[in-house]
């Protein structure tokens, strides 16, 4: 496996799908922070505002089953979004019980900005590849949680 750190063996990391995962993470994540840094919002805050923008009343709940959180990391995020007033919960009309989360004013301009500039990014990260080929790697990742 090819390194900036000759002197490290790596030993079977070079086989591990899940540490070849990691590595892209973070380099999508870097690319990602510089990409839309001015707005100081992270993947996953993005991941949340996107599905509340095109589901406005969403429950928490299937916020959370959407997003592969658990209730308790939901209610962190949420928490961060209403805080910078993106986001604001309201009783649900049909169970008084739940929440139902609707972008803000602001809320909706920042995920519009926010999308602009993740287009450019999602450019960059997949320059090397051809259409094909990035079709064909969502394809294979969501395999991996399906």
């Amino acid at each position: 496996m090819s390194s900036s750190l000759p002197d490290v063996d790596f030993d079977n990391l070079h086989n591990l799908l899940g540490y070849h995962l990691r590595r892209a993470q973070v380099a999508v994540f870097k690319d990602f922070e510089a990409a839309v840094g001015s707005e100081s919002i992270t993947p996953g805050l993005l991941g949340a505002l996107t599905i509340i923008g095109a589901n406005e009343g969403l429950s928490q709940n299937m916020l959370a089953d959407a997003l592969a959180l658990d209730r308790s990391t939901l209610v962190s995020v949420i928490d961060k979004l209403e805080a910078r007033q993106l986001v604001k919960r309201e009783k649900s009309p049909q169970d008084r019980r739940r929440h139902a989360l609707f972008l803000t004013n602001d809320g909706r301009e920042v995920l519009a900005r926010t999308k602009q500039k993740v287009v450019e990014h999602e450019k960059k990260i997949s320059q090397g590849m051809s259409p094909e080929e990035r079709a064909k790697l969502i394809d294979l990742l969501r395999g991996l949680y399906k």
